[in-house]
């Protein structure tokens, strides 16, 4: 199933490093943008931890690189639901070069659904588990 990206950007000389390519710390931050995004379409909107004391919280994330990005890099996200659990998903975002769709990374993250107030898990409502189901897909092979 084709996925609609979550996140789109441009690789800035100020995100590279001495080697001249885009630093790790960047990656990461825009992977957490396509998160929200991500989310967001699963029915956790930002105002859904505002007014109901949950959120998200990432208890494991696995980052592989495979094609390194450079300043002037156009690069989009695509982001594909793996898992619902009770309490938890997991996910995975591909960073392709918006040029050529050539995946240069991606990353695999696992995130639990707590409350905030007892700082500990919590199962998703009905309502979000029914989008969720709607939104699990296999990526494409990287």
């Amino acid at each position: 199933m084709e996925q609609e990206a979550t996140d789109r950007g441009t690789v800035y000389p100020w995100q590279c490093d001495h080697v001249g390519h885009m630093n790790i710390m960047w990656y990461v931050g825009k992977f957490n943008e396509a998160n929200w995004n991500l989310f967001a379409r699963l029915g956790l909107t930002p105002s859904y931890p505002r007014g109901s004391g949950r959120g998200m919280a990432a208890v494991q994330q696995n980052v592989t690189y495979k094609r390194e990005r450079l300043a002037g890099d156009i690069v989009g996200i695509r982001s594909h639901l793996l898992e619902i659990r009770d309490k938890s998903i997991r996910f995975r975002h591909d960073m392709a070069n918006a040029e050529t769709d050539e995946i240069a990374v991606f990353c695999e993250i696992t995130v639990v659904h707590m409350d905030r107030s007892q700082r500990k898990s919590g199962p998703f409502t009905d309502a979000i588990r029914e989008i969720a189901m709607r939104h699990l897909a296999e990526p494409a092979e990287a």
